[in-house]
Parts: C-alpha cells; structure tokens; sequence
C-alpha cells in the first residue's frame, strides 16, 4: 500500500503492475492488474471499495488531476 499517486507509482514499477489506484474508502493507494477488484471481507462477506483506477504510464501529476477533474464532474460519487 502507499500513501500517494507518486508512491502508488513507485510500487507499479518494482511489482511489474500496469495500473495504480486510489481506494477513497480507505484512503489509501496502491497498484494492480486490471480488474483486480479493491475491498475488504467481514464476516465472509467481500465489500468493494469505491477506487479509482488509471494506467500507471501517467505521472503523478497526470494521475492528480485527473483526479480532481473526475470528482469535480462527479461530485456524489
């Protein structure tokens, strides 16, 4: 897991991984593959996160404002 878009970054590169995600449930950042589904399990029971998913080629800036510009035009997500 990682802090930031930059550290989801860093971690796409070292595990091979073709995309990065921000999980805004638990506020956190990782990479996976794609489909890779994003969550936690309680009591048996599997409850995806709302995450939000893009190639890990873009920068962290690119990564950012993306970001921004997606929760600005989607403001109840």
């Amino acid at each position: 897991m990682a802090g930031s878009w930059k550290e989801a970054k860093e971690c796409a590169l070292k595990e091979a991984l073709p995309q990065v995600y921000h999980d805004c449930d638990l506020n956190t950042y990782g990479a996976c593959n794609p489909g890779e589904r994003q969550g936690t399990f309680k009591n048996g029971v599997f409850t995806e996160h709302r995450c939000l998913c893009m190639p890990a080629r873009l920068t962290a800036e690119e990564l950012e404002e993306k970001e921004k510009k997606f929760l600005r035009e989607n403001p109840d997500w």
